[in-house]
């Protein structure tokens, strides 16, 4: 493929990730505004975000394995299709039930639907390891982007001019990547179609659901002792002190799962098409990638978290002045995703993972050694700097180890879980370094140093992933 060729088949597809990045974290720097304008609270638009949360990460399997089914193209444009409804019909809301509607739930759908697809594209469509690395690089900077620029452009319009003018770019950025996608090249899929698992998709919809609900209500409970009653129908179940409730949630949610690969596998013994196929599992690459993963986005999240918590309560920044304080981490994203082809063609995407991790690591350290309650504005560039470095150039080899060592005709089942692990690290790592916050005795920088520390830890343990992944595997 040449390279005007791939711009036009990857331009729309960076696009649509920034868009599925940007709406995951944009929503927090007007909760109150929007909260106010529709006549809710604050905890009514939490539950929004929430809400899209828990619907993305829930439908993303289910989601990628419709690309099989219908085609990648046809997920990709329908996705967008309606995550583009949802926005108009959330910056139209006058109460919480439209905003729910299309934020939550058709911007939480379209967003299942239209990740996976981009991610099997790339793969597919690119043989030379080099070539996809840059691809991923593109995707995944953009991924980053959206994520680390959210709450600064989020902030800027809703200060400029409203939070509903926020919802009507995300839609009219939709209709034009709709426009640039109507010639994208779908390259032929597994035939035939493999039949829908209607029982698999509902079993893992419902297990992930509660096991990422479970998580993000440990910053109302915590991860061990119940801070507050937990209460159903009004009657006290759990009193405050007593084990947090948390794990009721997820040791459910885990029961589903184990009854999904139950059922997983014995779908495949009858010789019936799995929702996705187990024999996945047994690869040692695939879970080691899955692995670090799963722990770049908990690293990711979790740290511009504690981050930007910081600065608005210790330092007294606003959304905008905390967006442009994060600026070096988003600057070290994009320049390391832009050197994935190179970095790819000189080094093993297995060294890169580890390299990454390494960099992070590195970046929170200095935070950690030069950060204080009353330091200047300088003492946060390099640590954010090398932060955004290294989990730029992990995010890109991660996706490229994971993807490329899975056959064409997997594709799909691949795309879909790593997506999904991706999406519950994001949780985890706000819920693990909001726990930290919220636990804390006492304000300051000392909780927002520990807090970050987990997080560091966090990251060592990816590193040692990282090192256990196969060298040949990695060579792909």
């Amino acid at each position: 493929m040449t390279r005007t060729g791939a711009a036009e088949l990857v331009l729309p597809l960076a696009l649509a990730q920034f868009v599925a990045s940007y709406a995951a974290t944009n929503m927090n720097v007007a909760i109150s505004t929007i909260a106010s304008d529709i006549g809710t609270t604050v905890i009514g638009i939490q539950t929004t975000i929430t809400l899209f949360t828990l619907t993305m990460a829930s439908l993303m399997i289910p989601g990628s394995k419709l690309t099989d089914i219908w085609g990648r193209k046809v997920c990709f444009i329908g996705g967008l299709a309606v995550y583009g409804v949802g926005a108009v019909l959330a910056s139209q809301a006058g109460g919480l039930g439209l905003m729910i509607l299309g934020y939550s739930l058709l911007e939480g759908i379209g967003s299942a639907l239209l990740i996976p697809p981009i991610y099997i594209l790339i793969t597919v469509s690119f043989d030379d390891i080099g070539t996809r690395a840059r691809n991923f690089g593109v995707v995944s900077g953009a991924a980053g982007l959206g994520a680390a620029a959210g709450p600064l452009i989020g902030g800027l319009v809703t200060s400029f001019v409203s939070w509903r003018a926020s919802f009507l770019l995300q839609a009219l950025v939709v209709l034009s990547i709709v426009v640039l996608a109507r010639h994208l090249a779908d390259p032929p899929r597994p035939e035939p179609p493999p039949r829908f698992d209607l029982l698999g998709a509902v079993l893992s919809a419902a297990g992930l659901f509660l096991v990422v609900f479970g998580i993000l209500r440990t910053g109302t409970y915590g991860w061990f002792v119940a801070r507050t009653d937990f209460t159903v129908a009004g009657t006290v179940i759990i009193p405050a002190g007593g084990p947090s409730p948390v794990w009721i949630y997820i040791g459910i949610g885990v029961a589903v799962l184990a009854l999904l690969v139950a059922h997983l596998r014995a779908r495949e013994r009858a010789g019936r098409d799995p929702l996705f196929s187990v024999t996945l599992f047994r690869d040692r690459t695939t879970c080691l990638g899955l692995t670090t993963q799963h722990l770049q986005w908990l690293v990711l999240q979790g740290s511009f978290f504690v981050i930007s918590v910081f600065l608005q309560q210790v330092r007294g920044f606003d959304a905008i002045g905390t967006g442009l304080m994060l600026l070096p981490a988003t600057v070290g994203i994009l320049l390391s995703s832009a050197a994935a082809e190179r970095l790819a063609r000189r080094h093993s995407q297995r060294r890169l993972v580890r390299g990454g991790f390494v960099t992070t690591i590195a970046g929170m350290a200095l935070l950690l050694a030069l950060v204080r309650d009353d330091s200047g504005v300088l003492t946060f560039v390099p640590g954010l700097f090398l932060t955004g470095a290294g989990i730029g150039i992990m995010l890109t080899a991660s996706v490229n180890v994971v993807q490329s060592n899975s056959p064409a005709e997997l594709q799909g089942d691949i795309s879909g879980l790593s997506r999904s692990v991706s999406n519950l690290g994001s949780s985890m790592g706000t819920a693990l370094a909001g726990s930290v916050l919220v636990g804390a005795a006492h304000p300051g920088g000392g909780p927002f140093a520990l807090a970050l520390g987990v997080l560091g830890v966090v990251a060592v343990v990816g590193l040692v992933a990282a090192i256990l992944l196969p060298r040949p595997a990695a060579r792909d």
